[in-house]
């Protein structure tokens, strides 16, 4: 009887991965139920598996509930809920549901329980306001793991924005409720290391990643904290648009709860917080879509968004990167070379050069000295041809000052962001770095914010044609830790092109970038252009971060 207790226990395994249900749709067992997917051409796909409970508003996430009878999850699940944006805005309004945390796996149809195959969990953007996990289709980049013989697992799970998962306030933080996206970000991963398994996927090899919001809350989780260690949930990230960021702290926000509370009439309750989770969702909507969002005035400098709570978010990331407090994984990073046209359309009442440093004083600013200010406004000119779209000559001029505001939110927002990580992540780990000039063309616009994720993430498997194919550089890393190498054993340089480590030693002592042109032009470029500018706005930015600091 003994000798037949591995077979039994194989058989098991086996059962638990997938059976013939429903004219042969895959099905897994997991602690808690047993969930139906879909095949999806060579792809087996699972949407909407619960990760945690139906969230309360404003509480922790917490395992999920024991789930009886086969479980449905063949659909995306509703949203978290959005902030509303501008009617101008090109993003769709999905359905939203506060009962929003759960995660979609997109697995080869042929993987097994024993696969053991690496695995990408990507984060979706969205400004910290909107964003959902089917935001970006990865089925394709599956496909093309497959197609190239290095097959990977791709995760995308939901989690909460705005007001929901990013609410501050001295009430918040006495209630240990603070920064809850990332919370449920940090819940999903852990959800993975202790359930991919049986998908097919390798606890032991992850990768975080995700564009704009998505790709600073993986660099926020690369930094050290007091809720986890970060290599023991992932081991390598992929940052797109997105680089640890400077914030102020939970209590700094209390003007905003304070808002939200006299918004929906809980100013009078003996328990604020009790009395917000108690209003009804269309209220509580309501009064959070009357706050500034990211295609506001206020841009960039945001409401709602990960603050420093000395738990999740432990002190400024700036502090944390130039002290070297992050996990010391690879690290592939990148931005289009116009990261701050689409923020800067809602600031074109401002057209003359008293009203830019105005408003870099006010909105960006605020402790900086009138002459820091002033040197700012030097290094950021009010000369067009050296604006952003760069490199558009006189082209572009929405304002007479769009194109100097653009450069500057995005240095201050991406490009500086990233360049400054990677000064101090580039001498203590491999990092490899990108800039995407695609789409330059384009009116207004140029090479815009998260532009490239189609160069990443091509709509089909058909558009992985000709050349150098940025998919596989990525699929590359997601095996091996290295854009240039594969899991097959060989070295993979399309085209030629061998991806240098960004502090790869060039002749001027700048850092080395893979750069994406039109149409279809790959090389390799020096991080050599806005040195002055960039190292004083982040100079001004790290001391303003410490002067905060040291306040608390």
């Amino acid at each position: 009887m003994y000798s037949m207790l591995p077979l039994i226990l194989a058989l098991f395994a086996a059962l638990s991965w997938t059976t013939v249900v429903n004219a042969g749709a895959p099905v897994v067992t997991l602690e808690y139920g047993v969930f139906e997917g879909a095949f999806d051409g060579n792809l087996s796909t699972f949407r909407g598996v619960p990760f945690a409970k139906p969230a309360v508003r404003f509480s922790l996430p917490q395992a999920p509930a024991k789930l009886y009878g086969l479980q449905n999850a063949t659909a995306f699940s509703p949203a978290c809920p959005q902030q509303a944006l501008p009617p101008s805005a090109p993003f769709p309004v999905p359905e939203m549901s506060e009962d929003c945390l759960k995660i979609n796996v997109f697995a080869p149809r042929s993987a097994g329980p024993h696969s053991n195959l690496p695995v990408l969990v990507w984060i979706y953007g969205g400004a910290f306001e909107f964003g959902d996990s089917p935001d970006t289709d990865v089925r394709p980049v599956v496909e093309r793991s497959m197609a190239i013989g290095q097959p990977i697992i791709v995760v995308t799970p939901n989690y909460r924005v705005s007001a929901w998962g990013f609410l501050g306030g001295k009430e918040v933080g006495n209630a240990g409720i603070t920064n809850l996206g990332l919370r449920d970000q940090i819940f999903a991963l852990e959800w993975v290391q202790k359930h991919i398994a049986a998908f097919g996927g390798d606890p032991a090899r992850v990768i975080i990643g995700g564009p704009s919001a998505g790709g600073i809350s993986a660099a926020l989780l690369l930094l050290d904290n007091k809720r986890f260690n970060p290599t023991t949930l992932f081991h390598g990230a992929f940052l797109l648009s997105g680089s640890p960021l400077t914030t102020t702290s939970v209590a700094e926000a209390q003007p905003d709860y304070d808002g939200l509370v006299a918004a929906t009439n809980c100013t009078g309750a003996l328990d604020t917080l009790d009395c917000l989770r108690r209003v009804p969702f269309d209220a509580f909507k309501a009064a959070v879509d009357q706050t500034p969002n990211a295609l506001s005035y206020s841009s960039l400098n945001l409401v709602w968004r990960p603050r420093v709570d000395g738990d999740v978010v432990v002190q400024d990331p700036l502090i944390s990167v130039s002290k070297g407090l992050y996990a010391k994984v690879p690290i592939m990073t990148g931005d289009d070379d116009d990261e701050g046209t689409l923020f800067s359309l809602s600031s074109t009442n401002i057209t003359t050069n008293e009203e830019f440093v105005g408003y870099v004083h006010s909105n960006f600013f605020p402790k900086a000295t009138p002459a820091e200010i002033a040197k700012l406004a030097v290094l950021y000119p009010d000369d067009p041809t050296q604006g952003s779209p760069f490199d558009t000559g006189l082209a572009n001029q929405v304002t007479p000052q769009f194109k100097r505001i653009a450069a500057f939110q995005g240095d201050m927002y991406f490009t500086g962001a990233r360049r400054f990580f990677l000064e101090h992540a580039s001498k203590t780990q491999n990092t490899w770095s990108w800039l995407s000039k695609q789409g330059k063309s384009t009116p207004t616009l140029g090479a815009s914010h998260t532009s490239d994720i189609t160069t990443w993430f091509p709509a089909t498997i058909s558009n992985f044609t000709g050349g150098f194919v940025p998919v596989d550089a990525l699929v590359n890393f997601i095996n091996t830790l290295d854009p240039n190498h594969s899991a097959t054993g060989s070295r993979s340089r399309p085209s030629g092109i061998v991806w240098p480590k960004w502090n790869a030693p060039s002749s001027d002592g700048h850092g080395s970038l893979l750069t994406l042109s039109d149409p279809g032009v790959v090389n390799i470029t020096l991080e050599n252009f806005r040195v002055d500018a960039m190292r004083f706005l982040y100079g001004l930015a790290l001391r303003e971060a410490e002067q905060r600091a040291g306040a608390y």
